[in-house]
């Protein structure tokens, strides 16, 4: 039994829920299980309390026996990334320098869950303050790709993609500054949806590079992933970058096909990708031909300067939010002789070797003497990126390319090359650098077994449209 409650996707679990086939503790019960299994080997979480999410399972399984209406997501186990703040787990970010932080509210994705009646298993690992690209940037452990233990599994929402591949939780939520959700997804075969920038709220979440940041789910089909989109968009007064438009309906729209949708191959971020990559993406747009879409090349020059001026924006915003971590109001405080010393003792051995990179790297973007030569001129090549969407929006409804350029590398193998670890996001990045949704779906497996992802990327708000194209290739490649 337990086996075939891990199979359901949240629709169907709520189907057995409601016909009383199943309890939500009996549901808990599976992936408590689960976990015990997996977790030793995979390594996904940071913080678990499945005691309290027995007690949230029961106090359901009471309320339906009375006849009390719950949520959507009720029954559904989820998975958190340790960057978004909650009260009832430690939030982290992977880092020692929040060792045991107990936020006092909690993210407002999380309290919409909640609201939602989701039951929160624990927090997942992840590159220390979402900064890299395959989970080994954590101050905790190193987490497995489920596919191959000896492999990554992407980052930096790596814990929450491997919790969600290795069916310890349905769902999980993830960030993606760069592409943290995107890139772990192609890599554990799950799929991972960034959505339009201010769709859903930042508040509550550690911010890395403010204005790339974005929260969205990981979960194994595009209708789990619909579902739980659907709950955490919304206006949100208390993140000032949040968009006044209400959630979209997604799920119903899953269905509607994709007869007569103009796609865009991007064959610059193609040619990124290594040969069984490309038989992925083809049998992805094989699929959505099949169906009535029409797919044409096009070439977007500007995306080519997309991961330089990322990594002079991201480090640039990085060093500027992570100056509060500074031992005086909470978390890590290291002694020293006078507030100065205090502060460099704490940020020395609080912050990890790839944060302190980047937080050198920002500062020195921002500098006198640097800043209109790095900063700036970043900033205008954001500029023509976003140019260059819009350029091919007017001639297609969505494009289409890699989601990774590599299937997952083995642990360690890009450890001492930041810049090949770099250049594991060339195909997610220009997606944050406009703002833009985008989502990635699993596009069948390499010669090594290794989960291959294809990606969608829209025009702001066109989230409507990329469910209803990702639902195509999930269902023709199935």
């Amino acid at each position: 039994m337990n086996d075939e409650i891990l199979d359901w996707g949240i629709a169907e679990l709520q189907r057995r829920l409601d016909d009383r086939q199943v309890s939500t503790v009996e549901v808990l019960g599976a992936y408590e299980e689960q976990i015990a299994i997996q977790e030793p080997e995979v390594e996904a979480f940071l913080a678990l309390d499945l005691e309290s999410a027995k007690d949230v399972a029961r106090q359901q399984d009471g309320r339906r026996a009375r006849g009390e209406k719950l949520g959507r997501l009720a029954g559904v186990p989820i998975a958190l990334k340790d960057n978004l703040c909650t009260m009832a787990f430690p939030t982290t970010a992977a880092s020692k320098i929040l060792e045991g932080w107990v936020p006092p509210y909690d993210a407002t994705v999380v309290e919409r869950l909640r609201r939602d009646d989701g039951i929160m298993l624990g927090k997942t690992n992840l590159d220390e303050f979402a900064m890299g690209s395959s989970t080994e940037n954590s101050a905790y452990k190193i987490t497995h790709n489920p596919h191959d233990l000896e492999r990554v599994p992407g980052g930096s929402s790596g814990g929450s993609a491997a919790a969600v591949a290795s069916r310890m939780a349905l769902v999980a939520l993830g960030s993606d500054t760069g592409g943290s959700i995107r890139q772990p997804a192609a890599l554990t075969g799950v799929v991972g949806f960034k959505p339009t920038y201010g769709r859903v709220s930042r508040y509550g979440l550690l911010a890395f590079a403010s204005s790339l940041d974005q929260i969205g789910p990981l979960a194994g089909t595009v209708e789990d992933a619909a579902i739980v989109a659907e709950c955490i968009m919304g206006h949100d007064p208390r993140d000032a970058t949040s968009l006044q438009e209400g959630s979209p309906r997604l799920v119903e729209v899953l269905g509607e096909g994709v007869q007569g949708l103009r796609v865009g191959l991007v064959t610059n971020l193609l040619a990124t990708a290594s040969p069984q990559v490309k038989t992925g993406v083809n049998d992805a747009i094989a699929t959505l031909v099949k169906a009535g879409a029409t797919v044409d090349e096009i070439t977007l020059e500007e995306l080519e300067f997309g991961l330089a001026a990322y990594y002079v924006v991201a480090p640039a915003e990085a060093s500027s939010n992570l100056a509060r971590y500074d031992g005086v109001r909470y978390g890590l405080r290291e002694p020293g002789a006078t507030v100065e010393e205090m502060m460099i003792a704490t940020r020395t051995k609080g912050f990890g070797p790839e944060v302190k990179r980047r937080i050198m790297l920002g500062t020195y973007a921002l500098s006198a003497g640097y800043y209109d030569a790095f900063y700036v001129t970043a900033q205008r090549v954001r500029t023509l990126v976003r140019a260059a969407f819009s350029r091919a929006y007017t001639s297609f409804d969505l494009l289409i390319a890699p989601t990774s350029p590599t299937t997952a590398f083995r642990i360690g193998e890009r450890s001492d090359d930041p810049v090949e670890m770099y250049r594991s996001d060339v195909c997610t990045i220009p997606s944050n650098l406009s703002g833009d949704p985008a989502i990635s779906v699993p596009a069948r497996t390499d010669d090594d077994g290794l989960p291959i992802g294809v990606q969608l990327l829209g025009p702001a708000l066109s989230e409507p449209l990329l469910f209803r194209a990702a639902s195509v290739i999930e269902e023709g490649l199935r």
